[in-house]
């Protein structure tokens, strides 16, 4: 199977989806397929979507992880190009213009998880599996995931993840707030009602809030402020911030131009 076929991209409305369709294989991520999973995100990056849905296909999995056995053999260069390639294609999936939500539709194991972490809202459903087992092969995560993990939920649960390779179910990655919603029915569906919420939003002050969130990661409370003083005037000075204003003092819904 080539590919272009286990990277699906289509247009839903206003969304893309993007499918891991490899469901033989736990849609389980080659080097291959990240080099088209990072084209298939430098082609959404540039389009006119209001969000991205990610998630696999068949009801298994969502991602099982890297390609295991792709990874023996390796000498040390070539094993830290790869785990580079992975965490700049998920980088890319990270700074993408419009939010992104991956529905993990049951296993999201190393890799995958990782690539769920890089998306700005996880759901996922009731059969959901998710770890980082690295360890349990006698590796850590490389795509991200000892540092992604932490920032989402918290560094003493994240060690003891990384550290024992157990995988958590829906229940337990709701309780972590790994996931923000556990969903039933057809995934890409649950993604799709979710992106509706915020969709006919600004795409700029949306970008604004997830960057202002993501100091808040890395830096202490009195820099964290200060850069959200900075974004938020940012968006203060945005044309869509005025539309904003005016609706609300209108009575009327914004029609927001996305400048």
């Amino acid at each position: 199977m080539t590919a272009e076929a286990v990277v699906r991209l289509e247009r839903r409305g206003d969304c893309a989806v993007l499918t891991l369709d490899r469901p033989a294989a736990l849609n389980a991520l080659s080097f291959t397929i990240l080099r088209e999973l990072a084209a298939r995100l430098d082609a959404i990056a540039v389009s006119d979507v209001r969000a991205l849905i990610v998630t696999g296909a068949g009801a298994r999995a969502f991602c099982a992880g890297a390609d295991i056995p792709e990874l023996r053999g390796r000498d040390l260069m070539a094993q830290k190009r790869g785990a580079e390639l992975g965490q700049a294609v998920f980088a890319r999936l990270d700074a993408l213009p419009m939010p992104s939500i991956a529905v993990i539709n049951g296993f999201a194991f190393g890799g995958g998880l990782e690539l769920a972490l890089a998306c700005s809202i996880r759901l996922c459903t009731a059969n959901a599996k998710m770890g980082l087992p690295e360890v349990k092969l006698g590796l850590i995560p490389g795509y991200g995931g000892t540092q992604r993990l932490p920032r989402v939920i918290g560094p003493a649960r994240a060690l003891e993840m990384i550290l024992t390779g157990r995988s958590i179910g829906a229940e337990e990655a709701l309780r972590f707030g790994l996931v923000t919603e556990i969903v039933e029915g057809d995934p890409v569906e649950a993604g799709l009602a979710c992106a509706a919420r915020f969709t006919g939003h600004s795409l700029p002050v949306m970008a604004l809030a997830r960057a202002a969130v993501a100091r808040a990661a890395t830096l202490p409370l009195a820099e964290g402020l200060a850069a959200e003083a900075e974004l938020s005037t940012l968006a203060y000075r945005l044309e869509d911030a005025e539309e904003g204003m005016a609706a609300f003092v209108e009575k009327r819904r914004p029609a927001f131009a996305d400048r």
